[in-house]
């Protein structure tokens, strides 16, 4: 089965969850959130798959999340607008984020891996 990954080639975090996924006997399909940032459609439907947060989704390390001052304007956000501002920017989004269509991981470590992606 293929999964599919939203990453960025450069960030240690990808090519670690990157690593692990293969060696588990994933065929990867990759996109990278600085070239090309997921649709607000693609977006909602991972939230929904992961059952987590939408806030979860952003990067709150990142200097553009800094630099707009997310931390104090997210909370007054609706959903739809969460959804819209990570479309408009992938270097907003947490990464990697991983989806077999099913279930979605946000993030890296190594015990969710192996709990979620292993065969």
């Amino acid at each position: 089965m293929t999964l599919t990954i939203y990453e960025y080639p450069k960030c240690g975090t990808c090519r670690a969850a990157i690593k692990s996924l293969k060696s588990k006997g994933h065929e990867l399909e990759t996109h990278n959130v600085y070239e090309t940032a997921p649709s607000a459609e693609v977006i909602e439907e991972l939230v929904k798959r992961s059952g987590l947060e939408i806030k979860k989704f952003f990067n709150t390390s990142g200097e553009v999340y800094k630099e707009m001052g997310l931390k104090d304007v997210l909370p007054g956000m609706s959903d739809e607008e969460k959804i819209k501002l990570l479309a408009s920017n992938g270097r907003l989004i947490k990464r990697p984020i991983v989806t077999d269509g099913k279930q979605v991981t946000v993030g890296f470590k190594d015990e969710e891996y192996d709990r979620v992606w292993s065969r």
